[in-house]
């Protein structure tokens, strides 16, 4: 473990180690002052659904059933006649 004191510099702005650069990090204040910073992999908002358990039970299931099932060429007259007018 490292311990280090650094400087919020005027904008704001806290310098990591260079190592870290272009690493996303994770900041959980836990109360006023006191902060957890963790590096990783983190979702986008707009991908967050798909790692949902039971969403990701549904995609699994679609997968599966579309390997069992080969595309096959649509029978597009008969196809038409299923169509309301």
């Amino acid at each position: 473990m490292t311990i280090a004191i650094k400087t919020i510099g005027p904008r704001g702005q806290l310098l990591l180690s260079e190592k870290y650069a272009g690493q996303q990090v994770l900041i959980d204040e836990t109360e006023p002052g006191v902060w957890t910073i963790k590096t990783g992999k983190f979702i986008p908002d707009n991908e967050r659904w798909m790692w949902i358990a039971e969403t990701q039970t549904q995609i699994d299931r679609a997968i599966t059933w579309a390997e069992q099932h080969p595309p096959t060429e649509t029978d597009l007259e008969s196809l038409a006649g299923h169509i309301e007018k």
